[in-house]
C-alpha cells in the first residue's frame, strides 16, 4: 500500500529522526544570535574564522562591483572568467599539483569526479565511514562498490587482491573523517594503490587549510608529496568561502572537464565567491594563517581533554572535530536542545548520518573561540550530560 507524504513524515518523527533548519542571525563567528538570544556556536565548519575576515569581505565586494553577481553560464559555454582561471592556478600552486578544476560544492565535486572516473566494469573501494557524497558518486557511476572497514588498510589489501578485476580501480577515502575527526592512513593507501595499479582519491574537505605546516592538508601533515591522484577540497570550511576543487594532473583535469556532469551542467561559481576564495588562500598561507592554525589546534586539544576528563566517550580523533558519543537519537536531541536553551549551540547527529546507536554531539572548534568560551562550554556540556545520564 502506498504511503502518503504525511505518513512518511510521521514515521520520521516517530523514529526521532525529524530534521529542521535553525535560523542563525549574523555571521559565523564564535557567538551568534538565534531566536533573539546570544549563543556560543560550537558546530560551524568555519574552522579558521575566515568567513567574516575583512580581506575576504573586501575582495568579495570588490569583485561583485566589478564583475556583477553571476557568471551567467556553465564553464563550457560563457561562464569561464579570469577569476576562475586565477583561482584554479592558485589551488594548483597551493596543493602542489599540475592543475585544478573548480566545482560548485563538495557534493558536486565528489559525485562528478567519481562518476567521471569509474563506470561499468570498474570497481570503487570506499572506506565505510566516507562522506555520503562519495557513496552517492559511487552509486551514480554504475561501477561496483566495495566498502572496506574503517581505516583498515589490511582489510583493503585483501579486498584489492580479491575484487580488483581487470577494469579501473579507484580507492576513495576522506582525509579527515567528518563525523569522528580521525585521519586516514594515507601512506599505506598510497602503497596499496601503487601495488594494485589503482587511482587514489582523497576528500580533504576537513583537512585543507587546517593541517600541515602550510595548511595544505592531511597529505602535507603526513609528509606525503606524491601518489595521490585526486585531492578534493572545499572552500566552504576552513577557507571561509564557498565551492570546491579537484587538484589533479593536467591530464586528469582534461578528463574531468569533459566527463564530470556536475561540472559540465552547472552555472559556474560567481565572481564574489571566487575572489573571496583567492583572498582566503592568501590568508591561509600567511603568518596570520599559521597563527590561526596554532590557535585552532590549541583549542581542539584543550576542549578534547576537558571532555575526556569529564568522563565522556570520544573517538580517537586528534583534529578540530570532537564528537561526544551519546548513544540513542532521543537522548542526543534532548542533549542538544537543553544546551541550546542554556546558550550553547551544538548539533546532534543521528541516523542516517551515523549508524543507529552511534549518535553524538558533533562539536567543531574554531580559532576564534576564546579560553573562557571553551571553559564555559565544557562546564555546560558536563552539567547537562550528567543530568541526562550520559556520564
Amino acid at each position: 500500500m502506498e504511503i502518503s507524504i504525511r505518513q512518511e513524515l510521521e514515521q520520521i518523527r516517530e523514529r526521532g529522526l525529524y530534521r529542521r533548519t535553525r535560523l542563525v542571525q549574523g555571521g559565523q563567528s564564535a557567538w551568534v544570535e538565534m531566536d533573539g538570544t546570544k549563543v556560543l556556536l560550537l558546530c560551524s565548519n568555519n574552522y579558521l574564522g575566515l568567513a567574516d575576515h575583512p580581506a575576504l569581505i573586501e575582495a568579495s565586494a570588490d569583485a561583485a562591483r566589478r564583475f556583477g553577481v553571476s557568471s551567467g553560464a556553465s564553464r563550457l559555454v560563457s561562464g569561464t572568467m579570469e577569476l576562475h582561471e586565477r583561482l584554479e592556478a592558485a589551488v594548483a600552486r597551493f596543493k602542489q599539483t599540475e592543475a585544478a578544476l573548480l566545482f560548485n560544492s563538495g557534493y558536486a565535486a565528489n559525485t562528478g569526479i567519481i562518476s567521471a572516473l569509474a563506470g561499468r566494469g570498474d570497481v570503487i573501494f570506499s572506506d565505510r565511514l566516507n562522506h555520503a557524497s562519495i557513496i552517492d558518486g559511487a552509486l551514480l557511476s554504475g561501477a561496483r562498490l566495495v566498502r572496506y572497514p574503517h581505516n583498515d588498510h589490511g582489510a583493503l589489501a585483501r579486498l584489492l587482491e580479491k575484487e580488483r578485476g581487470n577494469g579501473r580501480a579507484l580507492i576513495v577515502t576522506d582525509g579527515v573523517f567528518s563525523m569522528d575527526g580521525d585521519i586516514a592512513p594515507l601512506r599505506e593507501l598510497v602503497g596499496l594503490k601503487a601495488a594494485h595499479g589503482a587511482l587514489l582519491m582523497v576528500d580533504d574537505a576537513h583537512g585543507g587549510g587546517v593541517l600541515g605546516e602550510q595548511g595544505r592538508g592531511t597529505a602535507e601533515m603526513l609528509g606525503i608529496t606524491e601518489g595521490i591522484d585526486i585531492l578534493m577540497g572545499t572552500f566552504g570550511k576552513a577557507l571561509g568561502s564557498y565551492g570546491a576543487y579537484a587538484a589533479v594532473s593536467q591530464e586528469l583535469r582534461e578528463l574531468l572537464l569533459n566527463r564530470a556532469r556536475s561540472f559540465i551542467f552547472s552555472t559556474s561559481l560567481p565572481p564574489s565567491v571566487l575572489a573571496a576564495s583567492l583572498a582566503a588562500l592568501e590568508v591561509v598561507q600567511s603568518p596570520e594563517g599559521a597563527s590561526r592554525r596554532d590557535r585552532l589546534r590549541r583549542n581542539s586539544d584543550l576542549f578534547r581533554d576537558s571532555m575526556r576528563s569529564a568522563g565522556f566517550t570520544l573517538p580517537d580523533g586528534t583534529t578540530q572535530i570532537v564528537p561526544i558519543m551519546t548513544g540513542q537519537a532521543d537522548t542526543t536531541m534532548k542533549f542538544s536542545e537543553q544546551l541550546l536553551a542554556e546558550g550553547l549551540y551544538v548539533q546532534g547527529i543521528r541516523p542516517p548520518t551515523v549508524p543507529a546507536g552511534a549518535c553524538r554531539l558533533r562539536c567543531t572548534l574554531m580559532a576564534t573561540h576564546g579560553d573562557d568560551d571553551l571553559a564555559w562550554a565544557a562546564e555546560r556540556i558536563t552539567a547537562v550530560g550528567r543530568c541526562l545520564g550520559v556520564i
